[in-house]
């Protein structure tokens, strides 16, 4: 069984208050497992995450939509 490894984009706030900053995180030959089930360095264990996306594809749209 061959695992899938891909960019992956965490789209995410720095907290959860309104005027918290929003970021993107890319993370280079990851899986899904990797991302959901381990801490990521980069994000602090308060923020909020608003999206995950696989694929390049994904990340520049996420960048369009949240402007980043």
């Amino acid at each position: 069984m061959a695992i899938h490894k891909d960019d992956v984009g965490i789209i995410f706030k720095t907290s959860n208050r309104s005027n918290a900053k929003t970021k993107i995180k890319i993370l280079k030959n990851r899986t899904p497992d990797d991302v959901l089930t381990r801490d990521i360095p980069g994000i602090p264990a308060s923020a909020v995450i608003l999206d995950i996306g696989f694929g390049q594809l994904v990340i520049e749209k996420y960048k369009q939509k949240y402007k980043l």
